[in-house]
């Protein structure tokens, strides 16, 4: 039975979920947006926080960033902000607090129930200990990469318009092409970037997301998110994200062909 999208993925019914048992899914990451919260640099106020979901994510690793603006006089540089980075035992999990955003990522993601499972939990503690009151952005993102004799193969399981000039007799001597649309959901105010193409060993296109590995890859990243200001609600983001997720991979299946299921592991 064909498993192929074939028409337009932003309004779509989402697709019956085909499980891929080595999917190359290698990470992805939901981020909740607010207005700053200075108290968050304070240990003493994130301490209820983090017992909160210490459980699951027992390592607290605090990072320090320092950010540049360009103004009238130049550069300059913004006050340090403080980035608690919880994490669990397997390094597979982290869940990061900042002033103004939370996000929870993985690089061992298994299904979409059990990631938003993961999610509401976090957000119960932010709602219980932080109480942000306000979302101004919410973004879900799902980033794949194919590398080896995947990555040499990618005419053959995506797209011919994804492909693009890695299907040509020219694709061979290609050494980095990067690709980049924005969509506007035609039913809603979300947007989805999404990314896809060939990168160089030691490249990435977001280090802060995608790291760069010692061999060629072809990634495909795409990122749906919803930037408007609303009440914060626990329950109001996870059937957000759910209803991301389920478009999300509706754009996927859009992007790749049965060969690329099967490739994967599905069972189709």
């Amino acid at each position: 039975m064909e498993k192929v999208v074939n028409t337009n993925p932003l309004i779509a019914k989402p697709p019956e979920e085909v499980p891929l048992k080595s999917a190359p899914l290698v990470r992805v990451i939901a981020q909740v947006r607010f207005p700053p919260i200075l108290s968050i640099g304070e240990r003493s106020f994130v301490g209820h926080f983090q017992e909160a979901i210490r459980e699951k994510y027992p390592i607290l690793q605090p990072e320090q960033t320092h950010g540049l603006i360009l103004g009238p006089q130049g550069l300059m540089q913004t006050e340090p902000q403080v980035i608690w980075r919880f994490a669990d035992t397997s390094g597979n999990w982290r869940v990061s607090l900042a002033s103004d955003f939370i996000s929870l990522e993985t690089v061992a993601y298994s299904s979409r129930s059990d990631f938003l499972n993961r999610l509401k939990n976090v957000l119960l503690a932010l709602d219980i200990h932080i109480k942000p009151q306000i979302v101004e952005r919410f973004g879900l993102r799902y980033i794949d990469r194919l590398v080896s004799q995947e990555m040499k193969d990618i005419s053959k399981l995506v797209r011919p318009e994804i492909a693009g000039i890695l299907a040509t007799e020219v694709g061979k001597n290609v050494h980095q092409t990067i690709n980049e649309s924005l969509f506007n959901l035609p039913e809603g105010q979300e947007q989805i970037i999404a990314r896809w193409g060939l990168l160089p060993a030691n490249a990435t296109i977001d280090p802060a997301a995608v790291e760069p590995i010692a061999e060629p890859s072809w990634v495909l990243d795409l990122d749906m998110s919803l930037s408007t200001q609303r009440a914060f609600s626990v329950e109001g983001l996870v059937s957000e994200a759910w209803r991301f997720a389920e478009r999300i991979y509706t754009v996927f299946r859009w992007v790749v062909n049965d060969d690329f299921l099967q490739r994967f592991g599905g069972e189709l």
